[in-house]
């Protein structure tokens, strides 16, 4: 539920580059056609760059303001930038009336974990939290050494322990998600409130970056600790028990946890307890979703494209989203671009391999990196399981730790155009204008032929995707940027199904988040955590009310 707040939002204040504060109100009074003095109070809910007029580069806000009369202010202004709107904030309500006999328990301290955490132990349900990996601090070392060192833990890696996947991914916080009620903008002021920067709240693209999110995540878990909740670390669960079709409990490191609500918030590279899920005959069903490479540039080159100019002090490094409809119908498209980024190595099952992007929060690197991916669907690889999604992903990974000899394979895309087509690499070799670089990989990485790991249709398409890219940002597609791979964990491949209660089959199972197929990023795994909690405390009454 969510409380309505009234208010103008003023559209498109634009200001220059290089404004002060003052500037911001004093272009939303001329817009309004009232004094500066008239406006009550005012918030940025928005701001975005405008480069579309290069090298003329606009920095556009939305205001959203209070002032006196306001029907008479909108009656005075002309056009649709300046109108009445209603804000919903987040409203959690716990009015379930059934008494619960076991704290819920959640599998996964990502996202979508987290935040059903955090509302839960917030209203009174004192909810544990069972992570298989452990804690930040700890998995922050464990990753390091293994970039270092090539030394893989399996329980604690990219993928695996406290905060997700996402931790090390740049901490985008964007999200498609339509927002009714306020979940959205509940996610980022908790996570403000647990130490990420108050930019969040109306960047239009906002992120955190790694190094900054694994001290927010952190700072939830404590607060989800001070209101009654638990998180136990290095506690893998390996069974769900089941009793009359319902929820008893769960088996963590040989130990029974009874419960009658159980949140299933895995996480995308779960794929053992997948199986289990599996067996246990939990429904599933094979869902589509994405491979494709990482793609790097030099930041400066990409800043130059979308800019018209790089090194610019009040400029953000730039980022991108790209599209294109290849020949044969398949989308290609960009995924998580990481400006000023690494490539990482962020496998999780030993002789297999994996890359993802990620940024520090400076997002000052030399390189900047995206996923370059085309959607997969169940008829582009074989088997009837719901897991043989799981199998296709384990298979281009198979590939690419071979081709890499363990190390991240990396090809330049000039290479592997060639390679792909079968014809002399023509244009697609380095130009001479083409800055020279090297690849910013965190991991050991190899040169190596990439065109190798994927199936002859997926590579066809990337190439000529990059290649219609390229079209409209020159530069994009020359010989000498890099591709490495295999980026395959984009999402789940598979989709935990869960009704309108947000309940299994299996009473008292609640699928929750990416791993579940509900989401798709950190946002939307936080807000799909959120509905499930919302859901848990429509149906039980919390500990604490009596």
């Amino acid at each position: 539920m969510a409380k309505v707040l009234e208010m103008i939002r003023v559209n498109q204040v634009k200001v220059p580059l290089s404004h002060r504060r003052e500037d911001i109100l004093y272009r939303t009074a001329k817009i309004l056609r009232v004094s500066p003095d008239a406006i009550l109070s005012w918030q940025i809910v928005k701001k975005s760059i405008d480069a579309r007029k290069k090298p003329e580069i606009m920095v556009v806000y939305a205001v959203d303001v209070r002032v006196a009369g306001e029907r008479r202010v909108l009656a005075g202004c002309r056009g649709a930038q300046a109108q009445a709107v209603t804000e919903r904030a987040y409203v959690f309500t716990a009015d379930g009336t059934e008494r619960l006999a076991h704290r819920p328990v959640i599998i996964g301290s990502g996202p979508a974990g987290l935040f059903c955490g955090y509302l839960l132990a917030k209203h009174g349900y004192m909810p544990l939290i069972l992570e298989r990996g452990r804690c930040v601090e700890r998995r922050r070392q464990d990753v390091e050494r293994f970039w270092r060192e090539g030394t893989l833990d399996p329980d604690s890696n990219v993928q695996f322990g406290e905060g997700g996947a996402g931790t090390f991914s740049d901490g985008k916080l964007n999200t498609l998600v339509k927002d009714r009620f306020g979940r959205n903008k509940e996610v980022l002021r908790i996570f403000v409130e647990a130490g990420a920067p108050e930019e969040i709240l109306y960047d239009a693209k906002p992120h955190i970056g790694t190094d900054i999110l694994c001290t927010v995540v952190r700072h939830l878990r404590e607060q989800i600790t001070a209101m009654g909740g638990e998180v136990r670390f290095e506690a893998q669960v390996t069974e769900i028990d089941c009793a009359d079709g319902r929820v008893a409990g769960v088996t963590a490191d040989g130990e029974h946890i009874g419960s009658e609500v159980v949140v299933l918030a895995v996480g995308h590279s779960a794929r053992d307890t997948f199986e289990m899920l599996h067996a246990k005959g939990i429904p599933m069903e094979a869902k589509a979703f994405a491979v494709g490479l990482r793609m790097e540039h030099p930041r400066r080159m990409i800043d130059a494209i979308r800019y018209g100019r790089a090194d610019d002090p009040l400029l953000p490094p730039a980022d991108y989203k790209a599209t294109a409809q290849t020949s044969t119908g398949r989308g290609v498209y960009s995924f998580c671009m990481c400006p000023g980024g690494y490539v990482v190595n962020a496998s999780s099952e030993s002789g297999r391999l994996a890359v993802n992007g990620m940024s520090y929060s400076g997002r000052d690197g030399d390189n900047s990196n995206s996923a370059i991916i085309v959607t997969v669907t169940p008829r582009d690889y074989e088997g009837d399981s719901p897991l043989a999604g799981v199998s296709f992903q384990r298979e281009l990974e198979e590939r690419a730790y071979r081709i890499g000899q363990g190390a991240v394979p990396v090809e330049r895309y000039g290479d592997y155009r060639s390679a792909v087509t079968g014809r002399d690499a023509g244009e697609s070799v380095i130009r001479r204008d083409y800055p020279d670089f090297a690849p910013a990989v965190k991991g050991a990485y190899r040169m190596a032929a990439v065109h190798d790991i994927l199936p002859e249709g997926l590579n066809e398409a990337l190439v000529e995707g990059i290649d219609l890219i390229g079209q409209k940002m020159p530069g994009f597609a020359d010989g000498g940027a890099y591709l490495s791979g295999i980026e395959s964990r984009t999402s789940s491949p598979v989709r935990i199904t869960r009704d309108e209660t947000g309940q299994s089959a299996v009473r008292g199972l609640y699928p929750c988040g990416e791993g579940a197929g509900y989401a798709g990023g950190i946002t939307s795994a936080a807000m799909d955590g959120m509905l499930i909690a919302e859901k848990i405390a429509a149906r039980y009454r919390p500990f604490t009310k009596k």
